[in-house]
Parts: structure tokens; C-alpha cells; sequence
């Protein structure tokens, strides 16, 4: 059975903003399906999704034992998305930082481009509420991410993506290895290195309302590394 657009919403203790994301998405993008990739949250968030998807419908939640990470979320969601025959496949954050106002604009980016990413720094900075460091920090490994796989894209940590599923078929999600964000940067990468195209949609970021972000300095370092060891691999 061949299927459209399978959203992937990786989540740890997000039940504080799990609600809007989801009604948010089913505003903007209302013929899209969403899967929730759980890393057996404390606070709930597995229960609140499924209890709201009775609701809303078509919105489902792949349980998860243990804090596994962003970067194995998305290759379980990926691998169960691919089996189910989605033709498109977007990931995006459970914060709220990447609004779902950007998902039409995201989804016809795809329409030209196999990669379409949603872009922090296509024109200018458009970030919202970061402090000057993590701004500092972000922009930094950006400029050294570009340096080192020679990427033409401008934000090539973004987390808010969408691409066809020829991009994984061609990649294959075994061979996406990398953890942290650093997986990130390691999906543009192959997919620019088979030849894909990759377009940039602008977005602002606001920083999350509620919770605390999972990035940090330390997050940032281990992601420097990672993409280094990933270009001299290649």
C-alpha cells in the first residue's frame, strides 16, 4: 500500500508540547500521517499521543525502551515508514521550535527537490530566544559542517527535513550510523554525495517554551567529531 506523507516526531518527556504539535500538524498539514518515536518517556507523553490519536486518527507511537538518542529514533522511524510504503517522509522536532506553519511549504519544496530542508540561516539568522553562545555555537558548526563535507547548504544541522523515500532507498537506513545531531548532518551528506537534490526553505526557530533542550556544548563537540570522522571515512 502506497501512502503519501509519514511524519517522524522523536520524544522524550515532551508532554507539555505534545498536544499543539499534533493539533498544529493537522491544521497545516492535514492528509499527513504522523508517527511518534518514544523513548519510554516518565511523564506520559506515549499515553497522552495515543489517547489523543483516537481523536485525531492516523497518528501513531513506536515504543521505545530507554533514551536511544535522536539519531536511532529517526532510523526506526524511518525503517517502519519505509515499510509501510510512505512516499515522503519529514522529520521534525517535539518542541515546538519548528512550527507546523512551515510543513506546506516544506512538502512543495519536495515537489522539485528530493531533500528539502527548513533552513535557520537562509536569510540572515531567523532564531528566535537563543542566547548569544548557543546561537554562537550553532552558526560555528554550521560554517565548520559546510567546511568539511562541502555541502552548498546553509543550515546543515537543521532537524526539520523532508525527503522522498528514494533518498533512503538510494542511502539505505542501515548505513546511517552517526548519533546526536551529528545523524543530521550525516543524512544531507550521503544524500549530496548520491547526487540528490537539496533545496533550503526558510523557517524562523523559536526556542522551545517548555522543557529543557537536550543540546548542549558537549552535544555540539561530540557532532564536531563525528562529521570529521564521517568526511575522512568517505
Amino acid at each position: 500500500m502506497s501512502r503519501d506523507v509519514l511524519i517522524v516526531v522523536p520524544t522524550y518527556n515532551e508532554r507539555s508540547n505534545i498536544a499543539e504539535l499534533l493539533e498544529g500538524i493537522r491544521t497545516h498539514a492535514p492528509d499527513a500521517d504522523v508517527l511518534v518515536v518514544d523513548d519510554g518517556s516518565p511523564d506520559g507523553t506515549a499515553a497522552l499521543v495515543r489517547s489523543l490519536g483516537e481523536t485525531m486518527g492516523r497518528i501513531d507511537v513506536l515504543d521505545r525502551p530507554g533514551r536511544g538518542g535522536i539519531g536511532s529514533a529517526y532510523r526506526d522511524g524511518f525503517r517502519l515508514g519505509m515499510a509501510r510504503g510512505y512516499r515522503r517522509l519529514v522529520s521534525m522536532d517535539a518542541d515546538l521550535s519548528h512550527e507546523p506553519r512551515y510543513l506546506p511549504a516544506l512538502l512543495a519544496a519536495t515537489d522539485d527537490a528530493d531533500v528539502a530542508i527548513g533552513s535557520r540561516y537562509l536569510q540572515g539568522v531567523s532564531v528566535v530566544n537563543w542566547t548569544l553562545l548557543r546561537l554562537a555555537l550553532s552558526v560555528g558548526a554550521n560554517a565548520y559542517a559546510r567546511t568539511i563535507t562541502g555541502m552548498p547548504v546553509h543550515d546543515c544541522t537543521s532537524g526539520f527535513q523532508c525527503f522522498r523515500r528514494e533518498v533512503l532507498e538510494a542511502i539505505g537506513v542501515e548505513h546511517l550510523r552517526l548519533r546526536d545531531y551529528a545523524f543530521l548532518i550525516e543524512f544531507k551528506y550521503r544524500a549530496f554525495r548520491r547526487g540528490f537534490r537539496l533545496a533550503e526553505v526558510p523557517i524562523i526557530f523559536v526556542e522551545r517554551r517548555e522543557g529543557v533542550s537536550k543540546n548542549g556544548l558537549q552535544t555540539v563537540m561530540r557532532t564536531m567529531f563525528a562529521v570529521l570522522s564521517m568526511r575522512l571515512r568517505s
